[in-house]
């Protein structure tokens, strides 16, 4: 756990590094605070910029279970470069597992006004088992992924795909993808599936990605680009189909998966946030394609060795591979307390939080070497936040209970740091 502090501290100190001034202070003050507002914005966004190319922060350090420490460079071209092209890759090292990956890409804008791109990549890398990401995801940005740091259960996959990105306006981005992947369980895993047992496979998919801001509004302005003012809710929805005997595809199966936000209140003062995910998938899903209801909590004896850094839309009672699904659906509940007002700097934050949880799955015994159980009887815990305390570190406590409450109190109980940091 002493790791994951420095490690915290890292990441602290560097992205707080990067976010001072690249400039000395000229003699026109208003043009030198609108680059560093500029500066600001494109760091909020993930990328230190450049003449011809923005660094992708993402891929700056990161540590999991697998990987360890996993370090690297990549970023995308800007509009200096090219209006009109775009070429973006990145390189990352995991000491633990000694093995580059990369991702190498480009697209090509057709249309301006809608921002229409068609865009190709090939990534050989690593992604979580039973994670869903939704591809319109990727054009937001978080400075610090903390349930990162705990995530032990990957598999590699090599894939090719093109995808088409289209903005029917500000409310409305949609992102339609076909891609072939080669997957690779880094654990003992096989799927039986017409009396074949697969350790490893390949996939041939589409999918279609729409992401709804009603109630977003634009707000003009002469200086700067046009800003959104977010309003809710929002919704995510995605749809993603398998298709056998394709590129030779071994699985013929589909998903479907939503998500929506919605917010009560102001964020200066007290307000409430409701987070709704589900998820379903029918036909032949091996496990890398099931759901796990977003766990959080490391397989270890005592409250101090689970110690670690809590999610932000994690179960944190919930042990990494408890449960898995083929049908899942998960509500979060948080009530943010206005913050205490102990000086300008130093307003510290209590966050009350209660999180359900259920789901099944069919056929569990066709994933082999792998035990997990069944979320039918549905799952809950609840708990508070206290944020901010110390350099955007503050402190989580949460309790499991109901059907899955386990025999030991100790074990339903989940006491961890968090790490709160905006721009």
């Amino acid at each position: 756990m002493l790791k994951h502090f420095k490690l915290l501290l890292f990441i602290f100190c560097s992205y707080g590094a990067l976010g001072q001034p690249l400039v000395e202070k000229k003699e026109e003050p208003k043009q030198d605070s609108i680059k560093k507002r500029e500066l600001l914005t494109s760091l909020g966004n993930g990328f230190l910029p450049s003449k011809y190319f923005n660094l992708d922060l993402r891929y700056l350090i990161k540590y999991n279970q697998y990987e360890g420490v996993r370090t690297g460079i990549g970023g995308i071209t800007n509009d200096e470069f090219s209006k009109k092209h775009r070429i973006n890759s990145y390189v990352v090292y995991g000491f633990r597992d000694h093995r580059f990956k990369y991702s190498i890409g480009g697209g090509f804008r057709i249309a301006e006004k809608t921002k229409t791109w068609v865009n190709i990549t090939y990534t050989d890398d690593l992604e979580e088992t039973g994670s869903t990401k939704f591809l319109t995801d990727k054009r937001f940005f978080q400075f610090f992924e903390p349930r990162l740091l705990n995530i032990d259960l990957f598999h590699k996959h090599i894939t090719k795909a093109i995808s088409l990105e289209h903005q029917f306006s500000n409310k409305l981005i949609t992102e339609v993808e076909l891609a072939n992947s080669k997957i690779d369980p880094t654990y003992g895993y096989s799927f039986n599936f017409n009396s074949n047992s697969f350790e490893n496979f390949n996939l041939s998919t589409s999918k279609i990605a729409l992401q709804w801001s009603p109630f977003d509004v634009i707000i003009a302005s002469k200086k700067e680009k046009n800003n959104i003012k977010h309003g809710y809710p929002k919704f995510t929805f995605q749809y993603t189909k398998s298709f056998s005997d394709i590129l030779k595809s071994d699985f013929n199966f589909s998903k479907i998966d939503f998500r929506t936000i919605y917010k009560i209140g102001n964020e200066d003062a007290a307000f409430s946030e409701i987070t709704l995910v589900s998820g379903i998938t029918n036909g032949d899903t091996p496990l890398t394609h099931l759901y796990h209801a977003y766990p959080n909590n490391i397989t270890k004896e005592t409250i101090l060795q689970r110690f670690s850094v809590a999610g932000l839309n994690s179960f944190e009672t919930m042990y990494f591979n408890e449960f898995f699904s083929d049908k899942f659906a998960t509500i979060q509940l948080k009530h943010y307390l206005k913050p205490f007002n102990i000086s300008d700097r130093y307003k510290p934050q209590l966050v009350l939080i209660t999180r359900y949880a259920i789901g099944d799955i069919a056929n569990p015994e066709r994933h082999q070497n792998i035990t997990f159980g069944s979320l039918k009887k549905g799952y809950t815990e609840s708990g508070f936040e206290m944020n901010k305390l110390f350099f955007g570190f503050g402190l989580s406590f949460t309790y499991r209970y109901g059907s899955y409450h386990l025999q030991e109190i100790s074990d339903n109980v989940a006491f961890k740091f968090t790490f709160n940091v905006s721009l």
